[in-house]
């Protein structure tokens, strides 16, 4: 999508959306449609029972005096501080099998900052995203045709830079990582991944892929494990970005990227596996941020790491009831090869921990169904071993719209996990099973390093019918937005 920002004047073409407050009081460029309806617009909203009302809106065909083909006017109420990202995302979502292929957005006379608008762009792509390139019959008529997006307001220039700067990069990220957790698995499986991860060196990051033969010299037997069932070779990639200050500790982000995870011997139930395509939503968010990073040249020095598997039933595949040794020399009996995911992360946090030596370190991980069961599809959880850690992250949830909320950590968790028969076990039964992961993550993370475990599960896949429009698919890219606010609020001065 083309996406423009231009100065608050009435369109000469196409369709045209305003905003208007309580008692039809339009401001800006919005009034002037108003004025040139000659009365035609009241009535038009009066017969549409429309009064600017929060939540209201109505489409007409342009009042005489305008020049564009449409005229939908958007109800913000009595709202001094607009939500410009849901109110265009809402508008987008109405009108995107309307045929309309360019659409104006006045901004104007609302009082609005250049990030308002900015991140109003960000509204209409996200609502805007079908996955359909498998489609191959799919009728025009079913296509949003939506391909120029102009945002009127009443400083261009400093939105044109916000969205070019930060907001337009941070969602072709997130775009990037719905992609990737959309795609099939016979097209998304580790060493393709790992390829596509290593094309993204075009914009400025150094890429790094390790196979098999590496990762066994290096004892990453717990990774490893994992996809010992499967034909396909298990990858990890590392992903620098060093645009802060040289000799800077950098940042780390980790991700759980299981491909497709069947359970393994502890097979998973038929119906709906298919989903388990997503399993590797971690891993996408994290691809997505790198990518971000490096789009928006942000000033920090952060490594991303994903741990690439697929986790299948075979004659070779690990066994309950296995004793594994990880890279940090731990061992570890695998009680249930479905509780996979953290034996991938234990050994990249092990590895980002004594290779990387990082300031901070931030998971993210598809990882329990019991994060489902405790936040729904709403919130996902973050874990942390670091209060100010915690409390940044809480921060840029709030500002990326990305929601979280912190589960606890503690000793009494840690005996859940705790094995007669190794250093620990994978699992930790029914009760806090959200908590228990995490419990064993933060074994292998390194001494004094700042931590936070955040369990994706419930928002980096969706079902159908969520009332958030700008969520349009499976995959929602959940976690690219929010690493890149955290960032930048932290890191990048």
């Amino acid at each position: 999508m083309k996406v423009s920002f231009i100065a608050d004047k009435p369109a000469t073409s196409a369709l045209a959306v305003i905003l208007v407050r309580d008692g039809l009081k339009a401001q800006g460029a919005a009034a002037d449609y108003v004025s040139a309806s000659d009365g035609q617009f009241a009535k038009a909203a009066k017969a549409a029972f429309f009064t600017g009302a929060k939540g209201q809106s109505f489409s007409s065909f342009a009042p005489v005096g305008s020049k564009v083909s449409r005229l939908v006017a958007v109800g913000v109420g009595k709202d001094n501080e607009l939500d410009t990202e849901m109110i265009a995302a809402k508008v987008t979502k109405s009108l995107l099998m309307t045929r309309e292929t360019s659409m104006t957005l006045h901004l104007g006379g609302l009082g609005l900052s250049p990030d308002d608008a900015a991140r109003a762009a960000i509204g209409v792509r996200l609502a805007a995203y079908r996955f359909d390139n498998y489609r191959t019959k799919l009728p025009a008529s079913k296509k949003p045709a939506l391909k120029t997006l102009k945002i009127s307001c009443d400083d261009p220039a400093k939105a044109r830079a916000s969205y070019a700067n930060f907001y337009g990069p941070v969602c072709d990220g997130t775009v990037l990582a719905r992609d990737l957790v959309n795609e099939p698995p016979n097209v998304i499986y580790p060493k393709a991944y790992a390829a596509r991860i290593k094309k993204l060196e075009k914009l400025g990051l150094k890429v790094e892929v390790f196979g098999e033969r590496r990762m066994k010299t290096m004892g990453m037997n717990a990774l490893i494990g994992v996809g010992l069932g499967s034909e396909r070779e298990s990858q990890m990639v590392v992903m620098t970005w060093n645009g802060g200050k040289k000799g800077d500790k950098p940042t780390c982000l980790v991700g759980k990227g299981v491909t497709f995870d069947t359970g393994g011997i502890s097979l998973k139930p038929g119906n709906g596996m298919w989903d388990m395509k997503g399993d590797m939503g971690g891993s996408a968010a994290v691809v997505g941020a790198m990518s971000a990073l490096a789009a928006r040249k942000a000033k920090a020095n952060v490594v991303g790491i994903v741990g690439l598997v697929e986790n299948m039933p075979d004659g070779k595949a690990q066994l309950p009831g296995d004793i594994i040794t990880s890279m940090s020399g731990q061992t570890i009996e695998v009680q249930n090869t479905d509780a996979e995911g953290r034996l991938v992360l234990a050994d990249c946090l092990h590895y980002a921990s004594t290779k990387i030596k990082p300031k901070a370190m931030i998971n993210l991980a598809t990882l329990t169904g019991a994060v489902i069961v405790a936040l729904g599809h709403e919130h996902a959880a973050i874990m942390s071993n670091d209060d100010d850690l915690a409390k940044q992250l809480a921060s840029a949830s709030e500002t990326s719209t990305e929601k979280t909320w912190r589960l606890p950590l503690g000793p009494a968790y840690d005996r859940l996990i705790d094995s007669p028969n190794a250093d620990m076990k994978n699992i930790g039964g029914r009760s806090a099973g959200s908590i228990t992961a995490g419990q064993f993550l933060q074994r292998f993370v390194g001494k004094g390093i700042a931590w936070a475990h955040i369990d994706i599960a419930g928002t980096a896949m969706k079902p159908s019918g969520r009332h958030d429009p700008r969520e349009t698919t499976f995959g929602t890219g959940f976690g690219a937005r929010l690493l890149n606010r955290w960032i930048a609020d932290n890191y990048e001065g």
